[in-house]
């Protein structure tokens, strides 16, 4: 017998009406990023290529080479990053082997201060050797001629040369050099260098044969990277090199800026430093790319320490001295500057007082700094986060040239930069020189590659199953992004915003062109200061930096998080 059922009204499922917002912001993350990239790149080769009627001309390019000054500022820059690069693999190959292949005691100390100096400015390391080794007043001078009875105007050590430029640079880094050869002997399988002491290879023999041919690779990429840094700074060559009589490219491209000013002819100098730039980055990526380098990338041994008898006095030495020549002493040579005043005996907290309650500019200078900082920080994570998702999920055809354009600005020196933004928002129908806005774009451009990387690399330790879960539930794909991805980026988004606000903080050679009276941050501050010559306060400024630096370094290192990111990469 059949029953019959009341008739029940069945919901048939309707499709939602959905806005999927992803192709728009793709669309404005393409066009944020052509404006922080391109178009002051744009702008650059502009003014290099007109006179100031606008006419075209090949005028500025022919002043390159046959003005003097500017050839010589070239060649004194391409010798002095050569002789840091060179300088920089001696103090960090050997160190790095000591921290790990050797017994040397202490490792984790000397790995924690290669990183101290690795966070310090180098134009603020650079005013620490001009107080420990000026000529006059230099410290380390001073004492020699106490203790050797020296006529007062001889000087043991003179910061103030082209050695003193090559030196000061080099301290801050060899730091890229160090973690590279570092990690690439952290990977190397211990099985060659077992059986070459099986085969009765002696340690010198296994280190000459084996080993270091294996982390060749890394040495001459760091080599680059200390190159590339030395050619592209501006902080460390304007406070030593300036004073002893000298330019190197990137102070010849700051004074042109000087009266009467010469646009077209700093845009000119510009593109040569840019192209070497680039080709030194290609040169990094394709050593790193070689087959020969795989080897650092296999399996690792087991961890091994190598003990070398009779070797652990003379390693912890070297260790000793190297450390104290790019930490330690420049430190304390900031402390005692800090805390002791001329004609005044014992400690004083006078500099502290003048600095943060009497001296007009630190307010306003620090205000602007960690605002800057903070914004830079919030902001370019953001953006650093949306496009590695772009990149690494490729939700929209095209996106691969999202990571071109994040990763462009890593080719681009900070005094190149600076001079394509001044010279592209100074028009009077786009006037943001003399505003913190133009300073945004600038620190924005500056830290996109560095954050772009670490959050692509955080972005391939997540499957996207999670994520496709969330999509067959309803979810846009931003909101996947917001309420998914995100929270489990949480730990390399933070790690990400530190390193980022460390940057920004920390940056002098795209600033010092764009600052005016009413937008300096402590970095100009600290370089206006050492033109007077106050190291006291110089020294109060660059404490709150390295305090603020390691704390937020600190921040990122103790995040509860697994794997995230430790430093930033070196470019």
């Amino acid at each position: 017998m059949s029953v019959a059922l009341p008739d029940v009204p069945v919901a048939i499922a309707r499709p939602q009406f959905r806005i999927d917002l992803l192709k728009p912001a793709f669309y404005a993350l393409a066009a944020v990023l052509v404006v922080l990239v391109v178009l002051p790149l744009a702008w650059l080769g502009y003014y290099s290529v007109v006179d100031k009627e606008g006419q075209l001309t090949l005028a500025n390019f022919a002043t390159l080479v046959t003005d003097h000054p500017l050839r010589k500022a070239f060649g004194i820059a391409v010798a002095m990053a050569l002789a840091v690069g060179v300088l920089s693999c001696a103090i960090a190959t050997p160190l790095a082997w000591l921290v790990a292949r050797t017994d040397l005691p202490g490792r984790r100390v000397v790995r924690a201060l290669v990183i101290a100096s690795f966070v310090t400015p180098p134009f603020l390391g650079a005013i620490a050797w001009e107080i420990l080794a000026a000529p006059n007043s230099g410290l380390l001078n001073v004492l020699w001629r106490q203790l050797t009875g020296a006529q007062p105007y001889d000087a043991l050590v003179d910061i103030y040369s082209f050695g003193g430029l090559v030196f000061a640079i080099a301290c801050y880094t060899f730091p890229y050099v160090f973690t590279l050869v570092a990690n690439g002997l952290d990977r190397v399988p211990s099985d060659l260098e077992d059986a070459s002491s099986i085969l009765g290879g002696r340690g010198w023999t296994t280190l000459r044969r084996i080993t270091l041919p294996l982390v060749l690779p890394a040495i001459l990429a760091g080599a680059l990277i200390a190159i590339l840094q030395a050619l592209t700074m501006f902080g460390s060559p304007a406070i030593v090199a300036l004073p002893a009589g000298f330019h190197v490219i990137t102070t010849k491209i700051w004074s042109l800026f000087q009266y009467p000013p010469k646009p077209g002819l700093a845009a000119a100098a510009s593109l040569p430093l840019l192209l070497v730039t680039v080709l030194l980055l290609q040169g990094k990526s394709w050593i790193l790319g070689r087959k020969g380098y795989t080897v650092l990338g296999g399996k690792s041994g087991e961890p091994r320490v190598t003990r070398l008898a009779g070797w652990t006095p003379v390693a912890l030495a070297f260790a000793v001295v190297v450390l104290s020549l790019t930490v330690i002493l420049p430190y304390a040579a900031l402390a005692k500057a800090a805390l002791t005043k001329n004609g005044v005996e014992g400690l004083t907290l006078h500099h502290f007082r003048f600095v943060f309650f009497e001296f007009s500019a630190t307010r306003l200078a620090m205000r602007n700094t960690f605002l800057l900082g903070f914004a830079t920080a919030t902001i370019g994570t953001g953006l650093a986060l949306l496009a590695a998702y772009m990149v690494s999920r490729k939700p929209v055809a095209g996106s691969h040239w999202i990571g071109m354009l994040a990763t462009a600005p890593v080719a681009i020196p900070g005094i190149v930069l600076g001079v394509g933004l001044f010279l592209t928002y100074s028009h009077p129908q786009l006037m943001l020189y003399g505003t913190l806005w133009i300073l945004l774009v600038a620190f924005l451009t500056i830290e996109m590659p560095a954050g772009y990387q670490q959050m692509s690399a955080a972005f391939h330790g997540i499957h996207p199953e999670l994520e496709e879960a969330s999509r067959i539930l309803g979810a846009s794909r931003l909101k996947t992004l917001r309420l998914i991805t995100a929270p489990l980026l949480r730990s390399s988004v933070i790690a990400t915003w530190c390193f980022v606000f460390i940057g920004t903080i920390r940056e002098l050679s795209a600033t010092i062109l764009l600052t005016t009276a009413n937008t300096k941050l402590v970095s100009v501050i600290i370089y206006d200061l050492n033109e007077s010559g106050d190291m006291g306060a110089i020294s109060v400024l660059g404490i709150m930096l390295l305090v603020v630096s390691f704390a937020v370094v600190v921040l990122a290192n103790r995040l509860p998080l697994l794997g995230g990111p430790r430093l930033p990469a070196p470019r």
